[in-house]
């Protein structure tokens, strides 16, 4: 049975830097399998365009002229649950990392990185990864081992033998999909493993990751098998 092809990863972008948005929108026309969906460059016009089709990926700046990009974000969440959204910005501080995160950013990447690179990131939140600057990332490491006292360790040695306090209420299909995604498969693979759209395993994966608390392919593992959902 031939394969359908694969549709082209339709690009939102919420940019109010003119140079850089143009490096962006260049980056994305540079490529075949990347199409530019929409594009607003303040807050208002980003949240208008919540309204029109959904996009696969979203690229928002936080720094806008009227406002946070992180409503914009906060509201993508709502109006376009299958959408990834990754924050592309000047803004490295712990504050609007976090922020960020909270409001449904599944990336974080500073503008020193070259635009034509973010492709390469587009493709990966599209697959479920969560792409992060290293300065961010280290960032993040750092503050974890802060919170952590010193001596405590970071996994019980033993396993317990009750069940686990909490465990999330995932449907049938969605612990499915969970299961393949922690044995490496994409998303593509999944939808033809399933018989369905990618679409509808993207939906499915959205769906996973929120009622699971995270925002990445790695940390849904690592929440799975701490709930006991995975062996």
């Amino acid at each position: 049975m031939p394969v359908p092809p694969t549709l082209p990863i339709r690009v939102g972008i919420v940019e109010d830097d003119m140079d850089f948005f143009n490096a962006l929108v260049d980056a994305v026309a540079a490529t075949s399998d990347l199409v530019l969906a929409g594009s607003a460059s303040t807050r208002r016009e980003g949240l208008l365009l919540l309204e029109q089709d959904a996009a696969d990926v979203l690229l928002v700046d936080l720094g806008l002229p009227d406002g946070s990009g992180i409503d914009v974000i906060r509201a993508a969440g709502l109006k376009w649950p299958t959408c990834a959204v990754m924050v592309s910005t000047n803004f490295g501080d712990e504050l609007h990392v976090m922020r960020s995160i909270e409001a449904g950013a599944a990336g974080y990447l500073l503008k020193h990185a070259e635009p034509s690179c973010l492709a390469d990131e587009i493709r990966s939140i599209h697959r479920g990864g969560s792409p992060i600057s290293p300065l961010i990332a280290r960032q993040m490491l750092t503050r974890f081992r802060h919170l952590v006292p010193p001596g405590l360790p970071l996994v019980q040695e033993e396993a317990s033998d009750t069940e686990p306090a909490h465990r999330a209420p995932l449907s049938p299909r969605e612990q499915e999909v969970l299961e393949l995604i922690t044995k490496g498969f994409t998303a593509e693979e999944i939808a033809r493993l399933l018989n369905v759209s990618h679409h509808t395993v993207l939906t499915f994966i959205r769906r996973t990751y929120r009622k699971l608390k995270v925002n990445s392919r790695a940390e849904a593992i690592f929440e799975a098998r701490l709930q006991g959902l995975l062996d």
